[in-house]
């Protein structure tokens, strides 16, 4: 994948070349072994924190690389093209580093954030739980008071890395019902009675470790509170926004990816004495998938302007993730098409595209949701 980036400037090309530099040398030769033995590539983490690119977002004061949020969506578009599960890896370690950043004592930043922003710790984001997915300010684990700060008790669901993550941001109750009794918690993964589960067998993304999350009796100190006690939903419902808009960074890039492979074999592949990319039914998918890839791009990027900038963009984040997952998924199930049966067998890599494609629509809240944040918001 090579889009034109024609607004990036100077630091901006810098930083694209490089995420290009790091997926096409050592994201691309690797992702067909790791999705078949369905392997996690921790090291490759590690590389990519080293190399700067798992704090993007985040102050320079505290590891981070400072860029627009603009910027580190773009470079999320261009690994995932290469790997899905690695961006979005990339994307839940931001999301995940969210709270401490943006509502974490200064004391709270200092301590832990570079090693987070470094690359050293991958982090994980505890909100959904067996019972409570969409609603989740009806999730059920608690946190009671203890002599040490908190005792966890109940299990989370859903978790991306899962058994890898060095730490967990862990979204549990601490007072009545509803959302106004929720705090978010900063769980060290070595944490006794933090019990990570068998992983799930997945459709896609099978690189991607993704496990229920036990908490039985698991002590946390009272300095790991992140924000104000009882007052942990609006971090995980702000933590959201702008996990939406990695996922739909992500899903145009796996599109593009999609695209760009059934226009080379559209070009290649022969019937009737020519290029099946000739014939109006396939050329005309083909540019109905380019425009659709189009304009899922210009929506996260005015998106997330709008964060940048500093104004409220919840409804566009919703819209943006509505729309570029929805269109990751027509234009990937496209692709299978241009390709016949060919696109049906492992061979060619559209038919792990499609299957990818799928969860996109689903996870940082499922379209339908989106669906009703966007409705709220008129």
């Amino acid at each position: 994948m090579n889009v034109e980036r024609p607004f990036l400037g100077e630091e901006g090309e810098a930083l694209i070349g490089l995420a290009r530099e790091i997926a096409d040398g050592e994201l691309a030769p690797k992702v067909e072994e790791f999705e078949a033995e369905r392997r996690f590539p921790r090291e490759l983490f590690r590389l990519l924190g080293r190399a700067g690119l798992l704090g993007l977002p985040y102050p320079e004061e505290h590891g981070g690389s400072g860029v627009p949020y603009e910027l580190y969506l773009q470079v999320l578009e261009e690994i995932a093209a290469r790997w899905l599960a690695v961006a979005e890896g990339i994307s839940v370690h931001t999301l995940a580093c969210y709270p401490l950043a943006a509502y974490g004592t200064d004391l709270q930043r200092k301590k832990h954030l570079p090693d987070m922003l470094g690359g050293e710790l991958l982090g994980a984001y505890c909100l959904s739980e067996p019972h409570s997915g969409s609603d989740a300010a009806a999730l059920a684990t608690r946190a009671e008071d203890g002599p040490d700060g908190f005792v966890v008790r109940g299990t989370k669901a859903w978790i991306t890395h899962a058994g890898q993550a060095d730490f967990y941001n862990v979204f549990a109750r601490t007072g009545g019902p509803g959302a106004r009794g929720i705090s978010c918690l900063l769980v060290d993964a070595k944490t006794p009675g933090v019990v990570p589960q068998v992983p799930e067998k997945t459709m896609g993304l099978r690189s991607s470790v993704v496990a229920q999350l036990a908490f039985e009796g698991a002590v946390v100190s009272a300095d790991r509170l992140v924000g104000e006690r009882d007052g942990g939903f609006g971090i995980a419902l702000a933590a959201l926004d702008g996990g939406r808009l990695g996922i739909a960074a992500c899903a145009v890039g796996l599109a593009q990816a999609a695209l760009d492979y059934a226009a080379a074999y559209a070009k290649e592949r022969e019937q009737f004495g020519r290029p099946i990319a000739e014939f109006q039914g396939v050329s005309f998918m083909l540019a109905d998938m380019a425009t659709q890839i189009a304009a899922a791009r210009a929506l996260y990027l005015s998106a997330a302007r709008l964060r940048d900038a500093g104004r409220p963009h919840s409804a566009e984040a919703a819209k943006a993730k509505l729309f570029c997952t929805d269109t990751a998924m027509r234009v990937t199930t496209d692709a299978v098409q241009v390709l016949g049966g060919a696109g049906y067998v492992s061979d060619h890599p559209v038919e792990r595209y499609m299957r990818e494609a799928k969860v996109l629509q689903i996870f940082e809240g499922t379209n339908q949701i989106q669906r009703v944040v966007i409705a709220r918001s008129l």
